[in-house]
């Protein structure tokens, strides 16, 4: 068996136009991979960075006394953020403050309660009334209070703090108990102690 090979022959003008394809295709994939490292290139150089010196800052804690005492990491959470806030609070960036002034009276509001604040005219707490309503009790006060009256119904609290620079915080808890038609009011600290 012999098996018979043929060769096409194609014309000139349709081999040059072959070859004409094949070297613009060959052009324009160069092309594209030139733009493609030209972008990764670009990229290099914009990740140049200057070195700059900062001035000096000086971080003070003015009220760290006030946060130290208000540590209750079991106090609802806006509580402990308008606590914070407070703490943060810098009078001297005020409008209102002039150093003719000792001391400065500033309101706190949330929807769960409110937070007055005294400052001095370096800024510092020196006493807050706090009154929040409807928060979430510590566990000791819960536990107190379920061991003590097992078949009441807590129906409304109120958290009560007076905190003064000498004397430190003053915490406590009112409770309103319903046990069918019986209302009793209970104050508890937030140790979970009866007053």
């Amino acid at each position: 068996m012999v098996s018979e090979i043929r060769f096409l022959h194609l014309p000139r003008s349709m081999l040059n136009a072959t070859k004409l394809s094949l070297t613009k295709s060959r052009i324009m994939k160069k092309f594209i991979v030139g733009l493609f490292v030209l972008g990764l290139t670009s990229q290099i150089f914009a990740q140049v960075t200057t070195v700059e010196e900062l001035s000096e800052v000086v971080v003070t804690a003015v009220n760290y006394k006030y946060l130290n005492a208000m540590d209750n990491s079991e106090a609802a959470i806006p509580v402990q953020m308008l606590e914070r806030k407070a703490a943060a609070y810098n009078v001297q960036d005020q409008d209102y403050y002039m150093d003719d002034y000792d001391f400065y009276t500033v309101s706190f509001y949330i929807p769960d309660g409110k937070l007055v604040a005294v400052y001095d005219a370096d800024g510092k707490i020196l006493r807050t009334i706090e009154k929040f309503e409807d928060v979430k009790l510590p566990v000791a006060v819960r536990n107190a209070v379920a061991e003590r009256f097992p078949n009441w119904e807590l129906t409304k609290d109120l958290y009560k703090v007076n905190y003064s620079e000498t004397k430190g915080a003053k915490k406590s808890y009112k409770l309103k108990l319903v046990n069918g038609d019986k209302v009793m009011r209970v104050k508890l600290s937030e140790d979970g102690e009866f007053l």
